[in-house]
């Protein structure tokens, strides 16, 4: 069994910086990917960032490229996104899932745990 924790979201203002972390704890598999998804009240939700523990492979999506950096800490067991530069439309609840073997990274249906989400808000 995999737990997840997602912890470091709030408000920041647009142009701001937040980091968001995701704890795994349990047993987890040296081949599996973590991922970051988004949902905004009224919108699906949607991919955001992956990592693949094995090699350190990651994805992005296209929205916020150039903006958000996934990287993992080894020592801390947590998978953490820097987000730079927010936009409104960055405003969502952020959740973090871990998939054991996953093919594509953008896909939500590849991932077996899911964390309980947390919340950015982003003003103008």
């Amino acid at each position: 069994q995999v737990q997840l924790v997602e912890s470091g979201g709030g408000l920041a203002q647009a142009g701001g910086s937040l980091r968001l972390s995701c704890a795994v704890s349990g047993r987890a598999y040296s081949t599996y990917t973590v991922g970051w998804f988004r949902q905004a009240p009224a919108k699906e939700r949607e991919f955001v960032a992956a990592i693949r523990w094995l090699d350190d492979s990651t994805d992005y999506a296209d929205s916020v490229k150039g903006r958000f950096t996934i990287s993992r800490d080894d020592a801390k067991n947590t998978v953490n996104l820097q987000m730079n530069n927010l936009k409104r439309e960055d405003t969502a609840l952020y959740y973090c899932a871990l998939g054991r073997t996953v093919l594509r990274y953008s896909s939500g249906d590849a991932y077996n745990d899911w964390g309980q989400g947390t919340q950015v808000t982003v003003s103008s």
